[in-house]
C-alpha cells in the first residue's frame, strides 16, 4: 500500500503530517517521515519522526473493534 504526503489522524488523536518515505541505507526497510505539528512526548511542536512503514500501515484494537493506526485527513 502507497502512502501518500499530507495530514493524518493517529487513533490516540493526535495529528501529523507526513513528508514522506525514506529507506535504511542497511535493508532497504521502508519508513514513514512525519512531523507532529503539536508538542508530543515531552518534545516540541514540528518535531520529526519516523515509524516502519509496515507500523504505521498496522490496525490496533480500540473499543473492541480493529482501526487503522493512522488515517488520512487531506492533503
Amino acid at each position: 500500500m502507497q502512502i501518500k504526503p499530507g495530514k493524518y489522524k493517529h487513533f490516540k488523536g493526535h495529528l501529523c503530517n507526513v513528508i514522506g518515505i525514506a529507506k535504511h541505507s542497511e535493508t532497504l526497510e521502508e519508513f514513514v517521515v512525519y512531523i507532529h505539528p503539536d508538542p508530543i512526548k515531552d518534545e516540541e511542536e514540528n518535531s520529526m519522526w519516523i515509524r516502519p512503514k509496515s507500523m504505521f500501515l498496522d490496525t490496533v484494537e480500540k473499543d473492541g473493534k480493529q482501526i487503522p493506526r493512522f488515517e488520512f485527513i487531506e492533503d
